[in-house]
């Protein structure tokens, strides 16, 4: 089965280039999770938007450009895909920081929070995606 016929639903909305855009990133997440259902991970997914979108504003939205947030449910396991899309350079890597760095975390926390991410190319430019699989009563993350 390929991937278009593994999805279930898919929500796309679209936010400017501005450090204000990262709330409504977030709100419209929890939003589709509501709708979805998805519960148990919330928390997990909520903090990756707000990790991913704000590196899209700060490193990989050129000026007068924005960034799109795709949510998916893949109806085959009930995973819940987010994907960050921006038009900037495709140089995302995990770096190493010191303990009194105060940025470079954003995906040391992705990695750690989501059972996969990774970056995928687009042009121009990339999105940054990562999936949760759904909470499941008595089965460990």
């Amino acid at each position: 089965m390929n991937e278009e016929t593994q999805l279930g639903e898919i929500r796309v909305a679209f936010f400017r280039r501005d450090r204000r855009s990262v709330r409504p990133a977030r709100e419209f997440t929890r939003a589709v999770m509501e709708e979805w259902r998805f519960r148990g991970r919330e928390d997990d997914v909520l903090l990756c938007v707000s990790e991913l979108a704000t590196n899209a504003v700060l490193h990989g939205v050129p000026p007068g450009r924005g960034f799109s947030v795709r949510l998916s449910l893949l109806r085959a396991d009930g995973r819940l895909r987010l994907e960050v899309h921006d038009s900037g350079p495709e140089d995302m890597c995990l770096r190493e920081t010191s303990p009194e760095s105060e940025a470079g975390r954003g995906l040391l926390l992705v990695s750690a929070l989501a059972d996969k991410w990774g970056v995928g190319q687009r042009n121009p430019g990339k999105f940054v995606w990562c999936e949760f699989e759904a909470a499941v009563p008595g089965r460990p993350r």
